[in-house]
């Protein structure tokens, strides 16, 4: 069975073999077809008055709230691989389903996602980490459950209390496969020349998660002892991951390995980057300084605000000062903490989660930054959505956000299922849509 490959807004992890870059004139036909299709799309000018929209939004302007509704896995959902992929090579396959989820949006979804006449790419590599890997079982390439072993987690308290973590934690290393990426990338942009402009993404840059690399090498009721029991080596642990992710980092920046990320780039954990403040000067070569930044700590969620302050945020804080705006948050409950989140440089977009005081969040960020709210996808995770139920909750939201003038977005992500219902989303998006119309006129 194969899933789709791309998460976070269209965007894929990994590239294909040289042996898997190959397009067939059956494939080619099918792709071209869909590239027309999305070219069409996104003439449109009201693609050009989202982006607008966007650029008000995240430049803190008063605009009506903004919507953006990731289906996630449920794409598999949507497009059943099976009964949906006509094109017959692996690479193709992924081209394919990529198209196709861009064309949804646009005349299914019909959120406030611009679409661009542009095909991402990824590049064939491999990103090291930290030279040592949890060990993962359960069917989690197949969208299924897991577990992982953490590879230090069976340390008893001398052995981790005297081990070298620098001998065992390594500086991430990005190894590209030119041959295969130039490949690949020489093939789109024959298959779509005169219909789409062929960029490269990755996720290299994305989310330094500190705490979800703790977890993953200590295990994550070890992590929850180890603030307490043994502070020196959770700094020592936090400062390994710190520096790794400056050097990742470098290393892109000097190899031109990063992109623009201020314009139609899905960033942080939900949203979309336009924004009319960072311009890189030369976008064959962007800088840091340049760009979104991302960092969270959502495994800390039940870890005391004053132990986060001591442990994570003073390395966030040198993390997100390599970038020129910042996005923080995910799913963890920002209000108990945010004294302490809301020292990092240049922040932005702030994540507000179900697992947060809402209106007390909506009372502490006003206009100041961007209100960015993750909605419930249990919602629309079952057969017969409680449309009276959604709306109701939105509209209370809405009208909370009005008093405080905040800039709100509505973001639907986080879905591992649609029910096998599409149309659960795409009615979701309308009833967003009515509420605001409602709350803001």
């Amino acid at each position: 069975m194969r899933l789709d490959k791309a998460s976070c807004g269209n965007l894929s992890e990994s590239g294909w073999p040289a042996e898997q870059c190959v397009i067939s004139d059956h494939d080619r036909k099918i792709l071209r077809g869909l590239a027309q299709q999305l070219k069409a799309l996104a003439e449109r000018p009201v693609e050009e008055e989202k982006a607008k929209l966007w650029i008000a939004h995240n430049g803190l302007q008063q605009t009506r709230p903004v919507i953006l509704a990731d289906p996630e896995n449920g794409w598999n959902e949507i497009f059943p691989w099976e009964k949906t992929i006509q094109c017959e090579g692996e690479m193709a396959g992924d081209w394919e389903m990529w198209l196709r989820k861009e064309i949804c949006w646009a005349e299914n979804i019909k959120d406030d996602k611009p679409i661009t006449a542009q095909f991402c790419l990824p590049y064939c590599a491999t990103d090291s980490k930290w030279g040592i890997h949890e060990e993962r079982i359960g069917d989690f390439e197949h969208g299924g459950a897991y577990v992982w072993k953490s590879p230090l987690a069976e340390m008893d308290e001398d052995e981790f209390e005297n081990c070298d973590l620098a001998s065992l934690i390594k500086t991430p290393v990005i190894t590209v496969d030119w041959e295969a990426s130039n490949k690949a990338f020489e093939i789109a942009q024959d298959v779509f020349d005169g219909l789409l402009t062929v960029v490269r993404r990755h996720k290299w840059w994305w989310s330094p998660d500190l705490s979800l690399s703790y977890s993953n090498l200590r295990g994550m009721e070890n992590m929850m002892c180890d603030f307490y029991d043994f502070p020196d080596k959770v700094h020592e642990m936090m400062r390994l991951f710190t520096d790794g992710y400056k050097a990742k980092f470098k290393y892109l920046e000097d190899n031109g390995l990063l992109y623009d990320n201020s314009k139609d780039c899905y960033i942080g954990s939900g949203g979309i980057g336009y924004t009319d403040e960072l311009n890189p000067a030369d976008p064959s070569h962007v800088l840091l300084r340049e760009m979104w930044g991302f960092n969270e700590a959502q495994e800390t969620s039940e870890v005391s605000p004053d132990m986060v302050g001591e442990f994570l945020i003073p390395y966030q804080i040198e993390l997100a000062d390599l970038f020129g705006l910042n996005y923080y948050g995910c799913c963890e409950g920002l209000d108990r903490r945010w004294e302490h989140v809301k020292k990092l440089p240049r922040l932005r977009r702030v994540s507000v989660s179900q697992w947060a005081d809402i209106p007390k969040m909506s009372d502490m960020l006003q206009s100041d930054y961007v209100f960015a709210h993750k909605v419930s996808p249990t919602d629309i995770a079952v057969p017969q959505i409680d449309e009276g139920y959604i709306r109701g909750r939105l509209h209370e939201l809405l009208a909370h956000c009005k008093a405080n003038n905040n800039c709100v977005e509505l973001i639907m992500k986080d879905n591992h299922t649609l029910a096998n219902r599409p149309q659960n989303l795409y009615r979701w998006v309308e009833i967003a849509r009515e509420e605001i119309a409602r709350v803001y006129g």
